[in-house]
């Protein structure tokens, strides 16, 4: 497999930021050029940047097993969201990376050839994304998602609240806003079958375990169908690299 990394200056984000590729060797191609590929995007979580799947997981291994291409993008502490002050990276996300890569890579895949998968923030970024935009993808995965910010009014001293609070405003108005999974659920609900095909996971020791299994049961109550699994672990690269390999058997067989 071929590691690319590039580092670019997105208009919509206005600062240099990584991007890492993993690219079939031309030998492993077996005639079918990069623009047929399946692609996976695989967003990393809150304390990660680009390089982290490379470095924690085998995804090499099973990107080579499958044929794919991997994009793992940058967005820093973002939770994929367009920032207050003008880093928009879900605009980076859905808009001008996915252009970005049409001209330097070739890269167009169909809706049958696109996955997405996250990790914690990543988790939220992959629904943010897949229920936004339900008709480029075939299936989305959330590992240990970061699927609601409530939790954060049970612990007022958190220190990571000022942070959040200058992403997303007022966190006790988050409920029922753009930011909130439960609006991406009941606007879905409408029309599910529009949606890709849904994974969600985590492991019973993690401190993200009650969210994940109350997304789990709102999912359900909408009428919107989801695999689930949960097992015991923790929030980690154990549990992490388990699923990716679990979700690409699953989807891609």
């Amino acid at each position: 497999m071929a590691l690319i990394r590039l580092d670019h200056a997105p208009q919509s984000v206005k600062v240099n930021i990584p991007l890492n590729i993993i690219l079939p060797e031309p030998g492993q191609m077996a005639g079918i050029p990069v623009r047929n590929r399946k692609v996976l995007y695989l967003l990393h979580g809150l304390s990660d940047d680009a390089s982290a799947w490379q470095r924690y997981s085998s995804i090499e291994t099973h990107a080579a097993r499958y044929g794919l291409v991997v994009v793992m993008p940058s967005v820093g502490r973002s939770f994929y969201i367009d920032q207050p002050n003008g880093q928009n990276y879900f605009t980076y996300l859905t808009e001008e990376l996915p252009r970005y890569l049409s001209e330097i890579f070739h890269l167009e895949p169909r809706r049958e050839d696109t996955l997405i998968a996250g990790l914690s923030m990543g988790g939220y970024g992959t629904y943010k994304i897949a229920f936004a935009y339900p008709e480029r993808f075939l299936a989305a995965a959330s590992f240990s998602g970061a699927l609601s910010l409530e939790f954060l009014r049970a612990y007022p001293e958190d220190p990571r609240i000022p942070e959040f609070g200058m992403l997303f405003g007022d966190l006790t108005r988050l409920s029922g806003s753009q930011h909130d999974p439960l609006t991406w659920f009941q606007n879905a609900a409408k029309d599910p079958a529009r949606l890709p095909r849904l994974f969600l996971s985590c492991g019973r020791q993690d401190d993200l375990y009650p969210i994940n299994r109350m997304v789990h049961a709102s999912l359900e109550k909408l009428g919107i169908p989801v695999e689930y699994h949960e097992e015991d672990a923790r929030h980690d690269w154990y549990f992490w690299d388990r699923e990716i390999q679990r979700f690409l058997a699953a989807v891609l067989g």
